[in-house]
């Protein structure tokens, strides 16, 4: 196995890939949403026995990401995206964070599902948007700082995130039947 960064993908293949990427965006975010309406909102906060993670904290760690890997990584920060992610969401629910640390007053279920839906729609309002651009190609295959996954380009955030949110949904699921809730599927 080698370290060397894989092949970037050739100019032409950016909006297939990026079209892709965001039919799978959305088939995870209808998967969260699933496991997220089968679980009574009083449990969110909950964390079993055993376990280092609650429903609440999964949420705003996917919404947290979601900025990251989408927009900040793809766009940069944008005047408006305080209001969207401010200082203190971040802190609690960004990589590092404690989950057994997030109670109510963090964040009520309501508000994490309101903030989790912004953060999807505004994101993938931005990328069908860039979709759209003659120079789609040119910047996404613009090059990122460590950590990256797939490619070390902004296309690579876009690849990810989907992924990122499968394994977060599996670890929804995981917390769910750890609260002895039926699972979804």
């Amino acid at each position: 196995m080698t370290d060397a960064a894989p092949d970037l993908p050739s100019p032409d293949d950016v909006p297939p890939m990026l079209r892709s990427a965001l039919g799978q965006i959305d088939f995870a975010r209808n998967y969260t949403v699933a496991l997220l309406d089968a679980t009574p909102k009083d449990r969110w906060h909950e964390v079993p026995a055993n376990s280092p993670t609650s429903i609440a904290w999964q949420i705003g760690h996917l919404t947290v990401s979601q900025y990251g890997l989408l927009m900040f990584r793809v766009r940069g920060r944008q005047p408006d995206d305080l209001d969207l992610i401010p200082g203190k969401f971040r802190k609690a629910f960004g990589r590092g964070s404690d989950p057994a640390a997030i109670g109510e007053q963090t964040a009520s279920p309501d508000e994490l599902l309101e903030r989790f839906g912004r953060v999807h729609r505004q994101a993938m309002t931005e990328l069908h948007a860039l979709l759209d651009t003659p120079d789609v190609a040119e910047q996404l295959l613009e090059p990122v700082d460590m950590p990256y996954a797939a490619y070390p380009v902004k296309l690579g955030a876009i690849l990810f995130c989907p992924l990122h949110e499968q394994i977060h949904s599996g670890q929804i699921g995981l917390t769910r039947r750890l609260l002895g809730l039926d699972p979804v599927r």
